[in-house]
């Protein structure tokens, strides 16, 4: 679902380990592998059947208004290792709701996977939760509605829109919302407990939301990138929050079809630009 910004200095070994787990799951293809780590060349024709298509959503938490401004069509996306963001959601809820913090076994994997995006740990919450009825259950809680698990074991090709991102923003960042004792949303400490990890990501995937001008320093986001077997183009989202002018943006920039990764990361750079206008 994910590997290393392209300006990475150390990408190509991360990337062999993040394909490795890719492979595993079952969302590339061998050559698809061999494209990713830059011994094969991805799939000719199929990147010109579609073009890369993006949208935002964007949240001024400290506006008058509540509806997120949308641009471009707010369709589904796979999200890739954006839902991890939900993942942890719906992991704290159930600890919330059996009374108890996460256990040091889970926090083992919940940090490396917002941190670092590590598909390992992703794949082990992703069970412990329930997989795709699990999120679905969290997501009611959450107040998302266009959101559909991945089947199986398949995270990363979860459907999600822009709107209902900001809707899981809103969950983690908006703490006019109100927690109901034992089967509410999110209360303050698991709320706590995602931003912390949303900002501290390694700063090779620290791109993405954090192109909002005018953005201070420390973002809190989440980036995923998948590049889809089926046509070799790529999936590249990122979620966040930042802030400019002492005011909190909750921003989401979905897309897909881009004929590589870093062409990804500008379409979405981009667009996150052009919302912030």
């Amino acid at each position: 679902m994910s590997y290393p910004s392209p300006t990475s200095r150390s990408a190509a070994g991360t990337l062999l380990a993040s394909t490795a787990a890719l492979l595993s799951l079952g969302l590339v293809a061998p050559a698809t592998a061999a494209a990713a780590t830059g011994s094969g060349s991805g799939s000719g024709s199929a990147t010109e059947k579609q073009a890369p298509h993006a949208t935002t959503a964007v949240l001024d938490l400290d506006g008058a208004g509540r509806t997120p401004v949308i641009r471009g069509t707010d369709r589904a996306y796979d999200t890739a290792s954006i839902v991890k963001v939900d993942i942890l959601a719906a992991l704290l809820l159930e600890a919330q709701d059996a009374g108890r913090h996460l256990t040091a076994a889970e926090r083992k994997l919940a940090e490396p996977m917002i941190r670092r995006s590590d598909n390992a740990a992703a794949n082990a919450l992703w069970r412990a939760i329930g997989r795709a009825p699990g999120l679905a259950a969290a997501n009611k809680r959450l107040g998302l509605t266009e959101t559909t698990g991945g089947s199986g074991t398949r995270w990363g090709l979860t459907k999600t829109t822009a709107g209902d991102q900001i809707r899981l923003l809103r969950a983690v960042f908006d703490d006019a919302g109100t927690a109901k004792k034992g089967r509410g949303a999110l209360d303050a400490q698991s709320r706590a407990y995602v931003r912390t990890l949303m900002n501290k990501v390694v700063p090779e995937q620290t791109w993405g939301v954090s192109a909002f001008p005018g953005s201070a320093a420390g973002q809190a986001l989440k980036n995923g990138w998948l590049q889809r077997n089926t046509t070799g183009l790529w999936d590249v989202n990122s979620i966040g929050q930042v802030t400019v002018k002492g005011h909190r943006y909750l921003v989401a920039a979905l897309s897909n079809g881009s004929a590589s990764m870093s062409d990804g990361v500008s379409l979405v750079e981009r667009a996150v630009r052009d919302a912030a206008a």
